[in-house]
């Protein structure tokens, strides 16, 4: 696939970002933001809590054409900071409204195009924001009917359940009784895996990314200290801080911790091994001395001017609290899985150590326990948990042969 570079990172000199400009064939070019209203205060949506929320608006794109069968269609669900915007280049974006966009196409725009492995030309591809986020769906930074101000912490806990649920409301207003495929990485894999157990008969194809049906114990370690650094600024405020400062240190500093963990050891020593900023035997001081320590900086300092706090304190503990075994089977997981009717595809990365390859093995023994389709893959890589957004080539020919693959359209009797 030919790309071409089109932006020169100003704060990381030599660092190219490269994507298809929007006039290439293999891009969907422009693309426009689309609001729904799933639910209105006559028809609350009701989450897995039992706590409602009303209005519920959901901020969409799709891309491609959805055919007079509508069996073409394809959904892909964001990771824990993603959005609705997968491909292309917002259209809407300006140096006030999401300015990030205008150096940066969609979020995933290396396999969903015109002749890419999500290919438009011939599926009808489908991204939405999940609720509790801050890119267009209602979160805590949605202004709260009962109040007249932002929700904050007054926004009810939200689970993946939920967002899958909100997700099929959606495909019900689109008229698309099934999807040909479901597809998602980390948070988005959860997703993903929810939608072939919450509706085994509306998902053709599943393909889980660097996930699995359950974060280890130290996947929850990481989140509870990301919450506490932002909990713990001095702007919180419990919250309530949208009418004055926001607590970016906090913030900043949750996303430099958690960005270790979608790196590999390996990796940072290649990419940045000891490597000093300056002299440290005539700075000493504790101002960022390493290149590692320069790079999490400008994760931190880049994210908080596109992210809200309370978001990430919300999607971090929908994130905790999926457990497939529990929900489905009663901590079971072979007897949860055995719901699932689609064919399967998992792919795990070597050195990822948020979703290691050893749940990815245990998840796919637990599916073919049930005698379900699933293809495995484990791809060696030195990229960690990010691999499944930074190894596009090779997991866009698996992505590619998984869709173009017939053999789901038969009926597997089991």
């Amino acid at each position: 696939m030919t790309k071409r570079v089109i932006f020169q990172d100003k704060k990381k000199p030599g660092r190219t970002i490269t994507a298809d400009p929007p006039d290439s064939p293999s891009s969907v070019g422009w693309t426009h933001a689309k609001r729904m209203v799933l639910a209105t205060e006559n028809d609350p949506f009701v989450l897995d809590s039992g706590a409602t929320i009303a209005p519920l608006e959901v901020e969409y794109e799709t891309y491609g054409v959805l055919n007079e069968k509508k069996d073409n269609a394809i959904f892909i669900p964001h990771a824990l900071t993603g959005d609705a915007h997968i491909a292309g280049w917002d259209a809407d974006a300006s140096p006030e409204y999401r300015p990030w966009r205008l150096r940066y196409p969609g979020w995933w725009d290396a396999v969903v195009g015109p002749g890419k492995p999500f290919d438009t030309n011939r599926f009808f591809v489908i991204g939405m924001n999940v609720a509790g986020s801050c890119y267009g769906s209602t979160g805590p930074s949605s202004i709260n009917p009962a109040t007249g101000k932002p929700y904050g912490l007054s926004f009810p806990f939200i689970t993946v359940g939920d967002w899958v649920r909100m997700e099929a409301t959606l495909m019900d207003k689109l008229g698309i009784e099934k999807l040909y495929a479901v597809c998602g990485g980390s948070l988005g894999g959860q997703q993903a895996l929810e939608w072939a157990l919450a509706y085994p008969k509306r998902v053709q194809k599943c393909i889980v990314l660097a996930a699995s049906p359950v974060l280890s114990a130290q996947g929850l370690a990481f989140n509870a200290v990301a919450r506490q650094t932002i909990m713990h600024d001095a702007n919180f405020n419990n919250g309530n801080y949208y009418n004055g400062v926001h607590p970016d240190m906090g913030l900043a500093a949750a996303r430099m911790l958690a960005h270790i963990t979608y790196l590999s050891g390996k990796g940072m020593d290649v990419k940045f091994g000891r490597r000093r900023q300056r002299d440290f035997y005539e700075t000493h001081t504790f101002d960022v001395e390493f290149a590692v320590e320069s790079y999490l900086e400008h994760q931190g300092e880049t994210f908080v001017e596109r992210f809200d706090a309370n978001s990430y304190l919300y999607m971090t503990r929908a994130q905790d609290y999926f457990d497939s075994a529990e929900k489905w089977g009663g901590g079971d997981l072979r007897k949860a899985l055995k719901r699932i009717k689609s064919e399967m595809m998992v792919v795990s990365f070597s050195s990822d150590w948020l979703y290691p390859p050893e749940a990815s093995e245990d998840f796919v023994r637990a599916l073919l326990h049930n005698r379900i389709p699933v293809t495995y893959m484990q791809l060696e890589t030195s990229y960690g948990h990010d691999a499944f957004l930074v190894e596009e080539q090779a997991v866009g020919k698996l992505l590619r042969a998984f869709l173009k693959d017939a053999s789901s359209l038969r009926q597997v009797k089991r």
